[in-house]
C-alpha cells in the first residue's frame, strides 16, 4: 500500500448538528454519495459492511465524461474516520478520508483528499486529467469538497 503524506492536499470541514456515527453512517452508505457529490455519483458493488480491504467501484461525471474507479478502504472507524484509495487499474489516483469529531455544537465533519498520481503514468493521469479539470485539481476538489459537505449537513440536519 502507498503511504500518504501527513498534510492533504486538499482539506474541507463544517459542523454538522447530528451525532457523529450518524453521519459516519451516511457517508459509509457510498452508493449514496451521488446526493450529496458535485463529481461523485454513486458506487456499486459494495459489501454489506465497509472494513478495512474492502473494495467498490465508485462512479464519477464531471459534464459529459463518466469513469470508474477501483477504492479500496483502508480506515473504518464507525463514527472516528472512513477512508479509502482510489484506482483505475493498476495506478493509483488518490485517498479520500473523512473524519468526525463530536463537539458541543455538533459534528465537524472534515474530507481530505490526497494525490497518488506519481511517476510517469501519474503524468500522464494527469496531463489527462487537465483537459477535464483545467488548473489545479487541489482546488478544484477542495471547492468540490465544500459542496459535498454543505449537502450532506442539509440532509443530516433535515433528517
Amino acid at each position: 500500500m502507498q503511504t500518504v503524506s501527513e498534510s492533504p492536499d486538499a482539506f474541507a470541514s463544517i459542523t454538522i448538528a447530528a451525532p457523529a456515527l450518524t453521519l459516519y453512517g451516511m457517508v459509509t452508505d457510498v452508493a449514496r454519495m451521488g446526493e450529496w457529490s458535485p463529481e461523485a455519483t454513486g458506487a456499486s458493488s459494495v459489501p454489506e459492511h465497509l472494513e478495512v480491504g474492502s473494495v467498490f467501484q465508485g462512479h464519477n461525471s464531471r459534464g459529459p465524461v463518466r469513469w470508474t474507479t477501483t477504492c479500496t478502504v483502508r480506515t473504518a472507524e464507525p463514527g472516528v474516520e472512513f477512508s479509502f484509495d482510489v484506482d483505475s487499474g493498476p495506478f493509483p489516483l488518490s485517498r479520500w478520508s473523512y473524519t468526525f469529531e463530536e463537539t458541543a455544537a455538533g459534528t465537524i465533519v472534515s474530507e481530505r483528499w490526497w494525490d497518488r498520481r506519481d511517476g510517469v503514468q501519474g503524468l500522464a493521469i494527469k496531463l489527462g486529467g487537465q483537459m477535464l479539470i483545467p488548473g489545479s485539481r487541489a482546488e478544484h476538489n477542495a471547492g468540490t469538497m465544500r459542496t459535498t459537505l454543505a449537502q450532506l449537513k442539509r440532509a443530516a440536519e433535515a433528517a
